[in-house]
C-alpha cells in the first residue's frame, strides 16, 4: 500500500508572489495536515515521505515527517505541470508505507492512468485539497485497487 498525498490549502496563486513554488499552507491547511497525520499512520504510512518540492507540499508531510521522525524527500517527479508518466513509474517504485504529495493537476491524470491499466478504483474520486488516495499494488508493483479519503475537517 502507498499513499498519494493532494497538498493541503495553501493561500491564493497571485501576481504579487514572487513564485507559486513558495506559496505556503493557510491555517486552515496545517490544521488539514494535523488531521490526516492519524489516519494515515493507522493505514500503514511509514514513509519514506516523498514531496513536490513545492512549499505547500513539503509541509503537508512535514507534520507527519516529525511524528515518524523522518525528513521529506523532495522529489520533481510530483511537482505541478509535469507528464504523469514519471510520477506514474515514481508511484509503482517506492515502498510499501511511502507517502507521496503532489497537486491537483497531476493526481487526477495519474489516478485516471491507473484505472485504464486495470486498477478497480473503490470510491467516489475526491480530488480537493488534502484528500489521500490509499493505492494497493501487487508484489510486481501493479495497481490492484484504490480508493480516496476525504479531506479533513
Amino acid at each position: 500500500m502507498i499513499f498519494l498525498v493532494r497538498h493541503a490549502k495553501a493561500g491564493h496563486r497571485n501576481d504579487e508572489s514572487p513564485s507559486d513554488s513558495q506559496r505556503p499552507l493557510t491555517a486552515a491547511g496545517w490544521e488539514q495536515a494535523n488531521k490526516i497525520v492519524g489516519p494515515l499512520i493507522e493505514a500503514g504510512a511509514m514513509g519514506p515521505l516523498l514531496s513536490s518540492p513545492f512549499v505547500r507540499c513539503q509541509q503537508t508531510l512535514s507534520v507527519l515527517a516529525q511524528r515518524l521522525g523522518q525528513d521529506v524527500q523532495l522529489d520533481s517527479r510530483l511537482r505541478e505541470g509535469k507528464a504523469f508518466l514519471p510520477m506514474l513509474e515514481l508511484m509503482a517504485q517506492t515502498a510499501d508505507g511511502s507517502v507521496l504529495c503532489s497537486h491537483g493537476d497531476m493526481i487526477p491524470d495519474v489516478m485516471t492512468a491507473i484505472e485504464r491499466r486495470g486498477c478497480l478504483i473503490t470510491t467516489t474520486a475526491n480530488w480537493k485539497k488534502g484528500s489521500v488516495w490509499a493505492i494497493e499494488r501487487s508484489v510486481d508493483g501493479e495497481f490492484i485497487t484504490a480508493g480516496s479519503w476525504p479531506p479533513p475537517g
